[in-house]
């Protein structure tokens, strides 16, 4: 299987996705204190970094 720059930044894009979804969800079922903020805050970053690579996608 030959890998692109394209399936590249989208199997990135998965990646950072899920990721993400598992710290938000970490932040909210298991630290109920500050620290849930802080996970909440660092999955929101992996979204906008998902994001940033989706966009990417066709440019490179």
């Amino acid at each position: 299987m030959s890998m692109n720059k394209n399936t590249v930044l989208g199997w990135a894009t998965f990646i950072m996705i899920f990721v993400g979804l598992g710290l938000i969800a970490l932040g909210v079922f298991r630290y109920r204190d500050v620290s849930g903020w802080g996970f909440g805050a660092v999955g929101a970053g992996f979204f906008a970094i998902a994001w940033v690579f989706n966009a990417l996608k066709g440019r490179v």
